[in-house]
């Protein structure tokens, strides 16, 4: 207990000591406070002095700019006028020097006398009316006034340009036009009836081409219903004229409706179907308009047995008139043929063109 005690009374002492310490650090730091406070016034006045004082001299420092551009401004003033000065004497110069010399090669005057005889201060004589006698007195001169002077001399002037320069070759010349006019109306009335054969001719080679064209669609379409009709056993396919008022300028459409389809349109058909009804399409011209021969690339090759035997008929039709040069890999194909031509190749590497035929020509 007399420790405890003892404890608790030297702790009473220690916070007295530290409560005495921090009472007189409260002393100080409100003297410190109240030191700085009265710096940061002073600071406060010494600033709001210097602002002041600087926007002072900003306001002199915008007067000075102010007025060094004004004087700026002023001087390049006095030198553009300077220079335009400057340049209106060297004008001036140059113009009297060209009066001075037009004066000399056109009058053949000096200067001095051509303002001698005709200057400001001798008078302007005046020229008779056109109506007056030859007996009548000469008019007396005027005196010399700028303005009505420079009036005549414009009226001068226009009645100058009006009458134009004297042209001593104008015979000449007008007799040259008169020839190159003749000859190029000439040359028009040629052109002109040259359009004119042109057109005409157009126009009978438009009316041939048009009943050519007319003819030969005629049979195609023809050939085309007989050839579909056997291609596709009932089925539909007819040739459309797309404008059959301009035969010229007409496109031709195909309709094809193989048997138990109801489509027309081409792009709905299949691959097999489409090849066949172009190679129906083939073989309508060729009926209509027969070759000697023709060349057929792969035609078959996306067809059955059946549309393919079908297509070997019309082949067997079509030898009897033209030579027909097949390019297949169809065996039935092969077989209808009176000759075949193939590439092989040899053990050793090498290709060779090889040709068998399989029936003897007709004679003739």
């Amino acid at each position: 207990e007399r420790e405890a005690r003892a404890k608790a009374a030297e702790r009473r002492e220690r916070l007295l000591r530290e409560g005495r310490a921090a009472e007189a650090v409260g002393t100080a730091v409100a003297h410190v406070l109240t030191r700085l406070e009265t710096s940061v016034a002073r600071a406060a006045e010494a600033r709001t002095a210097v602002e002041q004082a600087r926007a002072g001299r900003e306001e002199q420092l915008r007067e000075v700019r102010t007025r060094l551009r004004d004087l700026a401004r002023e001087h390049d003033e006095l030198v553009s006028s300077a220079h335009r000065d400057e340049l209106a004497r060297a004008q001036q110069t140059m113009r009297i020097e060209q009066l001075e010399q037009r004066a000399v090669e056109e009058l053949g005057l000096a200067p001095d006398a051509l303002v001698g005889e005709y200057g400001p201060d001798v008078p302007v004589p005046v020229a008779p009316a056109p109506d007056a006698a030859e007996d009548d007195p000469a008019p007396e001169p005027v005196p010399y006034v700028r303005a009505e002077q420079e009036k005549r001399l414009r009226a001068a002037e226009r009645a100058l340009s009006m009458l134009g320069r004297v042209n001593p070759l104008a015979l000449e010349e007008f007799s040259a036009m008169e020839e190159r006019h003749r000859f190029l109306t000439e040359q028009l009335e040629d052109l002109r009836k040259t359009r004119k054969d042109l057109l005409d001719i157009v126009r009978e080679v438009d009316t041939r081409v048009e009943q050519v064209f007319t003819e030969a669609y005629a049979d195609v379409e023809r050939a085309f219903d007989a050839t579909f009709a056997r291609l596709f056993p009932g089925g539909e396919g007819r040739l459309v004229l797309t404008d059959p008022d301009h035969m010229l300028t007409t496109g031709i459409e195909v309709e094809a409706r193989p048997a138990g389809k109801k489509v027309k349109r081409l792009s709905l058909l299949s691959g097999g179907e489409r090849s066949l009804v172009a190679v129906c399409f083939l073989v309508s011209l060729f009926k209509a308009r027969p070759s000697p021969f023709y060349i057929l690339d792969e035609v078959e090759a996306a067809l059955d047995d059946t549309n393919l035997g079908r297509l070997l008929e019309i082949y067997e039709e079509l030898r009897e008139s033209s030579q027909l040069l097949v390019i297949t890999h169809q065996k039935r194909t092969m077989e209808v043929g009176d000759a075949l031509y193939g590439v092989t190749m040899r053990g050793d590497g090498v290709s060779a063109v090889i040709s068998q035929r399989l029936r003897e020509p007709e004679p003739a």
